[in-house]
């Protein structure tokens, strides 16, 4: 499955095309540039985010206008690097962070790239995703191989008021609360009794130096992330609407996977 265009196989995408609709269609990639590399996707997982633009072409202040390739959680093999890349090599296995920064910003420069004023992320208007075949980053981390007590940290990655009380109230006291997923803008949590406990809460947009350590974290064995995959799906016409369903639906999914 190379890129469009090169002679070869296509390289096929997931594109948003209007509510409620995904095609799987060919997607041109661009020349290789000199700090590049060309990676072939192995797995691809679906956000909330990527439900909500299915489901209303936009989240939060992102609208989008035109068909987009989406997806941006995503690892996969590099098949083919630049002539400036020095320490990634064919054959290695690698995540990609999805938000590509200015670097020259006041955000940037002081550490907090994930507020970059020109930031490119992957399956946000105007910037395609990835779930495809294959994909082009300069962001790319190497995968190398792969926790009963008081809650010192929580995170919500949901974002709704149920999960957010949840949080509050099962955390320890002195412990922090983190809030990843966003929900509605106003919803009632139980601020009081958080406050007693000095419970902290921390906004996160995004994603700031987590590669890393993310993936220490499962090459040393102190995360086990496994439990999370709830789905598995290919990469069919049918399986990625029935992907987006599930995910949409809820219930017992947790994350939802592609297989490429």
């Amino acid at each position: 499955m190379g890129k469009g265009g090169d002679g070869g196989e296509e390289n096929m995408a997931a594109w948003l095309v209007s509510i409620n609709t995904l095609k799987i269609q060919p997607f041109k990639l661009p020349a290789l540039g000199p700090y590049e590399v060309l990676v072939r996707m192995k797995a691809v997982g679906i956000c909330g985010s990527d439900v909500h633009y299915l489901k209303k072409m936009s989240c939060a202040h992102f609208v989008v206008k035109e068909p987009m390739v989406i997806g941006h959680e995503c690892a996969g093999v590099i098949e083919e690097v630049g002539s400036e890349v020095k320490t990634l090599v064919v054959g290695d296995r690698v995540a990609l962070e999805p938000g590509i920064s200015c670097g020259r910003c006041k955000y940037c420069k002081g550490g907090r790239y994930n507020l970059c004023v020109d930031m490119k992320f992957f399956a946000t208007p105007p910037v395609h995703g990835s779930l495809a075949n294959k994909d082009l980053d300069e962001e790319v981390r190497q995968i190398q191989k792969a926790m009963e007590s008081d809650i010192d940290i929580t995170f919500d990655c949901a974002g709704f008021g149920k999960t957010m009380s949840t949080a509050l109230n099962s955390t320890r006291v002195g412990g922090k609360v983190c809030l990843v997923g966003m929900g509605h803008d106003e919803m009632t949590v139980p601020l009081t009794s958080a406050a007693a406990r000095e419970v902290d809460i921390v906004g996160v947009f995004r994603y700031k130096d987590t590669w890393p350590l993310c993936i220490e974290f499962m090459r040393s064995g102190k995360i086990d992330v496994k439990p999370l995959i709830t789905h598995r799906f290919g990469f069919s016409q049918e399986e990625v609407e029935e992907a987006f369903e599930v995910s949409a639906r809820g219930g017992d999914a947790i994350k939802v996977m592609f297989n490429l």
